[in-house]
């Protein structure tokens, strides 16, 4: 590794871990990842590293993980001057600058796919991220209107699980739906309806899609139409719906289980 210290904070090479904030991206993908873990799993995962930026210690401490992969450039400061350059105070001692890996076609996904409609939460772009990962759910597909899963809030709430995961980004949805179609998927849309499928009762084909709706908004009935089935979670008289990101967790776990 290529060591640099930085003793001063308007030292321009490190400027971009401050510019990429929340779902701000360059022309080229860059990203930024935050804390040991995020870090160690996106290294992991094989994302291209471009540089680190973290104090002597997190250096230290994770010699044997960072002896094992290129990284460009090293970054050296105290902790100060890292919180200093972000704006802002951290809990953890380590930043990334990376490149979000390419997206995965729409025909060469995995069986099993997470969609999300319009979902508008950074935190729940990335908490649903993780859920998939940990279920075995592979692929996630999100719509290029909304928040990236390469955001740096959703990469920090996946806590870095968005690199286990093939993703891809589509523009229309209603012929994205007619694509999968086609492609051999059945269409599972999490909604509440007066003929809708309790999730219990589902039967549950070997490729499938399961279409998650905005947060407050749910799925529009148009979109409802074009999907094959609608499944609901059971619940209590009176609870109205879950969290997207608990929903879509509760419906992955018996997708896959079924």
């Amino acid at each position: 590794m290529h060591f640099i210290e930085i003793d001063n904070i308007n030292y321009p090479e490190v400027q971009i871990y401050q510019r990429l904030r929340e779902n701000a991206f360059s022309k080229d993908g860059s990203f930024i990842a935050d804390s040991p873990n995020v870090v160690k799993l996106l290294i992991e995962a094989g994302v291209e590293i471009r540089s680190i930026f973290a104090t002597p210690e997190y250096y230290e401490k994770n010699e044997a993980l960072l002896s094992t992969h290129h990284i460009p450039v090293a970054y050296v400061a105290d902790k100060s001057t890292l919180e200093q350059i972000v704006g802002h105070r951290l809990h953890h001692n380590v930043m990334m600058h990376a490149i979000r890996p390419e997206e995965t076609p729409l025909d060469a996904l995995d069986d099993h796919i997470i969609m999300l409609t319009e979902i508008s939460n950074a935190d729940n772009i990335g908490a649903i991220a993780r859920s998939a990962a940990a279920l075995g759910v592979k692929s996630y597909l999100v719509p290029k209107q909304g928040p990236h899963p390469y955001a740096r809030r959703a990469v920090r709430v996946s806590m870095g699980h968005i690199g286990k995961l093939h993703y891809h980004c589509y523009g229309d949805i209603q012929e994205t739906l007619q694509s999968l179609k086609k492609l051999g998927y059945r269409i599972f849309a999490a909604e509440v309806t007066e003929d809708s499928t309790p999730l219990s009762q589902v039967s549950v084909p070997q490729k499938w899609v399961l279409l998650m709706g905005h947060e407050q908004l749910g799925i529009s009935d148009e979109i409802l139409q074009l999907c094959d089935e609608v499944v609901t979670i059971e619940m209590e008289e009176g609870i109205k719906s879950f969290n997207v990101a608990i929903a879509a967790s509760i419906m992955m776990y018996q997708f896959k289980h079924a």
